[in-house]
């Protein structure tokens, strides 16, 4: 820790931060900011936004009284600061790595963490069912729901807030709204949230003209109260919408967010509100460090940098999946005019922002809704588009109704890019997308693929230019693999796998990132004598029948390798197979076993779930010796 944070250094508990006047919280946020940025430089994680919510973090804990009052924090990646000043401290320097803190409120790390987030848009939710809780009980404490403007974009949050306005209990909604949630942020509620911030005048006006009324003698109060039975008129000539207080909560700002007076005064304001509030507070991502206030997209999810130059300190030369997806897409755009591409708030993350630059009438950005993003797709398929919907494979999981009902029933030609698929790292469990094999796998009339490196990802790419049925490519997060030198053809044939080495005994059928792991398993088991023939799956659904059968014939032993669920996933699929066909073989799956897997870097990850190259051929050495 810094030498200069002398202020942090006591603070130890949020009854430490009670105790500071707000001259001394507008220091203690300078050194939390520098603290922060110290350490995030060398570890990565979450900068632009936790940059952003410092002064708000510290007004909420100055106001209330957690654990007592439910602070409850929408996606949870800005709850650094939150960390800090309830007792995690000095565990900071172990955020997002392996066995440390989480990058997201984690209930096991302290009573302060309510509520466990990831996902965006879950808040308001589930602070409406600990009001009501409350009420129920006959409990007194205050709900406080923290969620960013981008989250706002997506349904789940207006609906919890319908419902928190037609019961009109006592909660708190804090809007920080920094104009983005990951890129910048789209649609119509951007735009309305933009009047309001550069055009205050209705909010300003109506506090000046309660505050005069009020401070008359003896009538105040009764002219006051006459003038809000006439407000309508007001409001709606100034501020056409009032979305906020037509669904039924009262609205307080907008509020600088970097201001901490402004912010206590607000807070206390609401805390006082029979019924449902929203507070609009403005703030600016990457407050206090240039590099990230200049570019927070990149700072969003940050790799370890140097702060005084926000260069990132390791970049391999080589292209990652997302990046391809995107280059790919505009080269296949160009000569077809059928192609559009869709994300859901993710055009840098997903490679999608060159789309956006060269062929931006055919892109959209569809914010965080992603079952709207699957539906949209499909309505464009049915009309003669070929939508590429490039999505993350957690954030897919949000539109699962919208896959089966509105594609898949329909037979339509939609293109799922499926990126970050697998063990991602650091975000852990939330984010890890080890499910979407099970999740699209039984669902009638979807083709599944997962490529095993670049050349083949881009074949599988114009591949599905032309397919006409409901289709997912399924890829991983990073860099991509190279594999050309035991690859005698990259021509895409529908269902059909591949022979990449031939052998004895052992069959291993890896399918995706795990064909390079099984390529290292193969090289290692030959130095004990051992031969195994690798395949190369490609097809996940639907699975090369013909290539397995063949495999049965000449293999005692039959190894499966995936990155995702062990449980629905691709290996159940080719046990199914084995099973029809009385393969009286052995047979081992490997993948992820049936728990929700930690943070930690990928290769500490695989290796937990005897997942790592080493493991698997331990694995497959204790299966051979068997006999």
């Amino acid at each position: 820790m810094t030498k200069l944070a002398k202020l942090l250094d006591k603070i130890n508990d949020v009854n430490d931060i009670k105790q500071l006047k707000n001259i001394e919280l507008k220091k203690l946020a300078e050194e939390i900011r520098n603290f922060i940025i110290e350490t995030i430089s060398q570890t990565g994680g979450h900068l632009a936004s936790n940059l952003g919510v410092v002064e708000l973090t510290l007004a909420l804990h100055k106001v209330f009284d957690s654990p007592k009052d439910k602070i409850i924090w929408d996606v949870g990646h800005q709850s650094y600061v939150h960390k800090i000043i309830t007792g995690r401290k000095r565990e900071f320097h172990t955020i997002r790595q392996f066995k440390g803190l989480s990058g997201f409120p984690k209930r096991k790390e302290s009573v302060h963490d309510i509520f466990e987030t990831g996902h965006s848009s879950t808040s308001i939710s589930a602070g409406l069912g600990y009001a009501i809780s409350r009420d129920i009980k006959g409990e007194d404490y205050n709900v406080i729901c923290v969620i960013g403007d981008g989250a706002m974009t997506a349904g789940m949050a207006f609906e919890a807030m319908n419902h928190a306005g037609h019961l009109r209990t006592r909660l708190i909604v804090i809007l920080n709204d920094n104009e983005m949630s990951i890129s910048q942020n789209v649609g119509g509620l951007s735009l309305y949230l933009n009047k309001i911030r550069t055009a205050p005048t209705y909010f300003k006006m109506k506090e000046d003209v309660e505050n005069i009324l009020n401070s008359i003698p003896a009538i105040g109060k009764k002219v006051y109260k006459t003038a809000e039975r006439a407000k309508d008129s007001l409001k709606y000539f100034l501020l056409p919408g009032m979305i906020f207080e037509e669904l039924g909560f009262k609205y307080l700002g907008p509020v600088d967010g970097h201001n901490i007076s402004s912010l206590i005064n607000v807070l206390k304001r609401a805390r006082n509100v029979d019924g449902p509030v929203l507070i609009h507070v403005i703030t600016k991502k990457g407050k206090g460090y240039k590099p990230a206030e200049e570019d927070p997209d990149k700072f969003h999810s940050a790799s370890p940098f140097e702060i005084e130059t926000g260069k990132f300190k390791k970049k391999l030369n080589k292209p990652k999946y997302s990046e391809v997806l995107g280059e790919t897409l505009v080269e296949l755009a160009k000569k077809d005019k059928r192609i559009v591409a869709i994300t859901a708030a993710m055009p840098s993350g997903t490679g999608l922002d060159k789309f956006k630059t060269e062929l931006k009438e055919r892109f959209f950005d569809v914010g965080i809704a992603e079952q709207h993003g699957v539906t949209l797709a499909a309505g464009l398929a049915e009309s003669g588009m070929k939508p590429f919907f490039a999505v993350y494979s957690t954030f897919l999981q949000r539109g699962y109704d919208q896959v089966l009902h509105d594609v898949c029933i329909q037979q339509l030609p939609v293109v799922f890019a499926i990126d970050r698929a697998g063990l991602v790292g650091s975000d852990g469990e939330t984010h890890h997308g080890v499910f979407d094999y099970s999740y699209l796998s039984h669902i009638p009339n979807i083709t599944i693929m997962a490529p095993k490196d670049l050349l083949e990802f881009k074949e599988m790419i114009k591949f599905a230019v032309d397919f006409d049925k409901p289709l997912a490519i399924r890829y991983p997060r990073g860099y991509c693999s190279d594999l050309s030198e035991i690859t005698s053809s990259y021509k895409i044939e529908h269902g059909k796998g591949e022979i990449l080495i031939n052998g004895k005994e052992i069959a291993i059928i890896a399918v995706g990132k795990m064909v390079q792991y099984g390529y290292e398993v193969v090289k290692c088991l030959r130095k004990d004598n051992i031969s195994a023939t690798l395949v190369n799956a490609r097809f996940v659904k639907p699975l090369d029948r013909e290539l397995i059968s063949s495999l049965t014939k000449k293999h005692n032993i039959i190894i499966t390798m995936e990155e995702n669920a062990k449980i629905g996933g691709f290996g159940s699929l080719v046990n199914s197979i084995l099973l029809e066909l009385n393969y009286n073989g052995k047979v081992l799956n490997i993948g992820v076993p049936d728990t929700f897997i930690e943070h930690g870097n990928v290769e500490e990850l695989y290796d937990l779930c005897n997942m790592s190259v080493e493991k698997i051929v331990d694995s497959i050495k204790s299966i051979y010796k068997e006999g």
